[in-house]
């Protein structure tokens, strides 16, 4: 479970016979604090790499947005790739399975009728 900020604007493509899937990057921060000594440990934000498959997929293309709050389901995803030197190159991503977004949508103004 994460809850965090949208990092840049997801991407989104259609693969395997038009299934959507979105990508995009969330921001969760630890909050800094200070010792009982006095020392300040400042804030630590950690960057998720989160796919997002079908539903989720199409929701993200239509709603979310650089800087929206979310809250995240899912589970880890490991893999690797070897890169264009043969070198083994290792990464980490979240596979959603939920999703609810958390920033409050704008205020439509009242129609007079």
């Amino acid at each position: 479970m994460l809850i965090g900020n949208v990092g840049k604007e997801p991407e989104v493509r259609y693969v395997d016979q038009g299934q959507p899937v979105a990508r995009l990057t969330l921001a969760t921060t630890e909050r800094g604090y200070t010792l009982q000594n006095g020392t300040q440990v400042p804030d630590r934000t950690e960057w998720h790499n989160i796919i997002m498959w079908r539903k989720l997929a199409e929701i993200v293309e239509q709603y979310v947005h650089k800087g929206d709050k979310l809250y995240i389901e899912g589970r880890i995803h490991y893999a690797s790739y070897d890169d264009k030197q043969g070198k083994r190159q290792y990464y980490t991503e979240i596979w959603a399975d939920n999703m609810e977004m958390l920033t409050p949508k704008p205020q439509q103004p009242m129609a007079n009728s």
